[in-house]
């Protein structure tokens, strides 16, 4: 029964390709020109059409705090808690300053329709339990930030399903201090209700959003990288806490 509820809204979710389509041609011709100011400028263009197609075909309630944090130019690596699927695209209807991908799980890129458009917009794929291939898509988003192109970060490694915050992954923020780009933390609480609370995608849901100010990496010592880690997911657990009491 699940499958068949969820008929309509998979059909909305391959309506929200054409929201790509116009982008992807002058994407893949910056790229193969070098030139990747452009390729961003497309990649936003494509990312911000999409995600804001999403947000209205499934009517959801997105409430943010802290625009003001959010910076004005990249490249960046933004941080967040990781509750749902909505995830990206409703994050990709919030950081619409500047391109950003993701590092994601490899098996999203095996989606179909999907799954090429999410490396198309230069996340970085990543096999999970493979201490081998989680080096090198962490070098690979240091690449893709010293060519400019700015990166958000699950660093609990899976969804959470609305549960409570996982232990974050201590390697995932050397993306930023190996690069020296600002992290700015965000915290979200509702996406689960979108599709994991029941298995069947729904309308309606609220989603709560928190941005939170950025930390700045670049003169970090060895020591205060190192507990970085742990001074986002504090920043992060601290108010996805607020967001939860509230739900009660």
């Amino acid at each position: 029964m699940k499958i068949l509820g969820n008929v309509t809204p998979l059909i909305k979710l391959v309506y929200a390709l054409k929201y790509l389509r116009p982008n992807k041609r002058e994407i893949y011709a910056a790229r193969e020109r070098g030139d990747f100011e452009k390729e961003r400028e497309a990649i936003l263009g494509a990312c911000t059409t999409w995600s804001a197609g999403c947000i209205k075909l499934f009517d959801a309630d997105v409430r943010v705090q802290g625009r003001e944090f959010l910076p004005k130019e990249g490249p960046v690596v933004y941080v967040a808690n990781h509750q749902g699927y909505a995830d990206i695209p409703v994050c990709l209807s919030i950081l619409t300053n500047f391109q950003t991908g993701f590092i994601a799980k490899e098996e999203l890129a095996k989606i179909p329709l999907y799954g090429q458009w999410i490396k198309d917009i230069r996340s970085v794929m990543i096999q999970r339990g493979d201490a081998r291939s989680s080096l090198r898509a962490i070098e690979e988003g240091i690449e893709y930030i010293k060519q400019g192109f700015s990166l958000v970060v699950f660093p609990e490694g899976t969804r959470s399903r609305g549960k409570d915050i996982a232990e974050f992954k201590k390697g995932s923020l050397r993306l930023a201090t190996k690069s020296g780009v600002p992290v700015v933390p965000i915290t979200i609480n509702g996406t689960y209700k979108i599709f994991e609370e029941t298995g069947r995608i729904r309308s309606g849901q609220r989603v709560d959003i928190i941005i939170h100010e950025p930390i700045e990496t670049k003169d970090m010592d060895r020591a205060e990288a190192s507990q970085l880690s742990e001074r986002v997911e504090k920043i992060i657990r601290d108010d996805y806490n607020k967001l939860k009491a509230q739900e009660v």
